[in-house]
């Protein structure tokens, strides 16, 4: 079940001792493929990718450009589909679902965070974060106190009428943090969440994810930045789409929120 030149054990957490070294998988990849066209000749993005993630684990997924990291990410987050294999969520195979099941599991298990935010430009911080609970039957008032309750818990109690305009790029990026914790995800998949702010704001972000971790979120993040990835407690290095190590990071504290 290995990726093919693997140095690693299929499933190996890496875990260096925070609350997901004894948990179950919460996602479970298996053979994962993925092949695209260049005219008549195959391009393998994935090749043969597994790999378990614990409830609560800080994983951190490194590699050159076109090694498939974001290729990954778009499978596990049901955005495209694989050639072959699996990919499981709480032990449910969501490769399986019908297309009209994918933005329901979207919503219900995964959170997304993006390199540049994504927010709505028109919408306030409490309003960008409470417009991803409108299609789950949440009332408003439960939405208005849940989405306070997120932007208080990432630090931006006193902005949240504010818009992204009015906000700095670490602070648009905890909005777009928040949001993506709404609906309680199973998994929060970050894309570059530290590539767009500077050095400063980065540790906070990071600190957020750590701590965020701490209370048993599990976080799958992919970056460039190996300072960021050393915080993470483990780093799956990708490299021509097949996993070429899979490494526990030690001394990871994180910051409990």
């Amino acid at each position: 079940m290995n990726s093919k030149g693997n140095d690693v054990d299929n499933g190996n957490n890496g875990n260096n001792g925070n609350n997901a070294a004894n948990s179950e998988p919460v996602l479970r990849i298996r053979d994962l493929k993925k092949t695209y066209m260049q005219g008549k000749i195959p391009v393998h993005a994935l090749d043969g990718v597994s790999f378990d993630v614990n409830k609560g684990e800080l994983l951190s997924i490194v590699g050159p450009s076109g090694s498939g990291k974001s290729t990954l990410l778009s499978m596990i987050g049901l955005l495209d589909r694989p050639t072959d294999g699996s990919v499981f969520i709480d032990d449910v195979e969501i490769t399986k679902a019908k297309e009209s099941d994918a933005p329901r599991i979207r919503r219900e298990k995964i959170g997304f965070v993006f390199q540049h935010f994504n927010l709505l430009a028109t919408l306030t911080a409490m309003e960008n974060v409470d417009i991803a609970m409108r299609f789950t039957g949440t009332s408003k008032n439960r939405r208005k106190e849940r989405a306070f309750q997120l932007l208080t818990k990432v630090g931006l109690g006193d902005r949240v009428k504010h818009k992204p305009s009015e906000l700095s790029g670490g602070q648009q990026q905890r909005v777009a943090i928040a949001r993506a914790l709404a609906n309680e995800p199973a998994i929060l998949l970050a894309d570059e969440p530290t590539g767009a702010v500077d050095t400063k704001t980065r540790e906070v972000i990071v600190d957020l994810l750590k701590g965020l971790s701490k209370k048993g979120q599990t976080i799958i993040v992919v970056t460039h930045d190996m300072d960021v990835a050393r915080q993470t407690d483990r780093i799956i290095t990708m490299r021509d789409g097949m996993i070429a190590g899979d490494t526990g990071v030690t001394g990871n504290e994180g910051n409990e929120l």
